[in-house]
């Protein structure tokens, strides 16, 4: 499947178990979040438990399809787990973009080419990596042929764009909610065909099944319910 929907909040419960039984899990403990809320230096607050499910299965599929020395970018790469758990793998080309000043601190920074940026603006050469992600990134501030464009020039021939969104079957109205100072959207099924269909134009295809269907919503924010989708485009000249 390349694309996949968040079935129940059990499944994100087996995922964090997963990531921390591989010595995976980089979601911050309780100290350094304190610390963070009293602006302490080193107290970046990395990771989010609601996110388990869509980083173990983006850090699952880079495992199976990419190799060690695999160039990967991570979008919204802030607080992201995805880097810090490439780090652990062994994987030695990494980046990050974010729009946060405060990326530089993150995590393995003297590994990881951390850019301050705007994703769908990069500084970065035209086919250089083999694998973009972003990890609940897209459906803020979301400018689709913007991002499509950015993708298609950044991914070499036969590189994967790997990412999770909020989600639910039907549409649900997020208008007016900002999120991150950005618009909010729950992308709809539809929205989905709409995104997949435009990605078509810029040589990026699924390179599988897509799943989209959901009985149940195990994510709640700004009074809104719904689930995550992940979703896998390859790009194909």
């Amino acid at each position: 499947m390349c694309v996949e929907v968040l079935k129940s909040r059990s499944d994100i419960k087996l995922a964090r178990r997963e990531l921390n039984r591989r010595k995976l899990s980089f979601t911050t403990p309780w100290w350094k979040r304190l610390g963070r809320k009293r602006n302490l230096p080193g107290a970046i607050e990395v990771g989010d438990e609601l996110k388990s499910w869509d980083v173990l299965k983006t850090v699952t599929f880079i495992e199976k399809h990419v190799a060690r020395d695999a160039s990967i970018l991570d979008m919204g790469a802030f607080a992201s787990e995805v880097p810090c758990i490439l780090h652990k793998l062994n994987y030695c080309n990494l980046a990050g973009v974010d729009l946060n000043p405060n990326i530089k601190a993150m995590p393995y920074a003297s590994s990881v080419r951390y850019e301050v940026a705007d994703f769908m603006h990069t500084p970065f050469s035209n086919e250089s990596f083999d694998i973009i992600t972003a990890i609940s990134v897209i459906e803020h501030g979301y400018q689709g042929h913007a991002l499509l464009r950015e993708l298609s020039r950044l991914l070499r021939p036969g590189g994967y764009f790997v990412a999770s969104f909020d989600y639910w079957p039907e549409k649900i109205n997020s208008d007016g909610i900002k999120i991150f100072g950005m618009d909010w959207r729950i992308f709809s099924a539809e929205e989905v065909r709409i995104f997949i269909e435009k990605a078509a134009k810029y040589a990026l295809v699924p390179p599988g099944d897509i799943g989209l269907d959901s009985a149940e919503k195990p994510i709640r924010s700004a009074e809104r319910d719904y689930t995550f989708a992940w979703l896998v485009l390859r790009k194909t000249t």
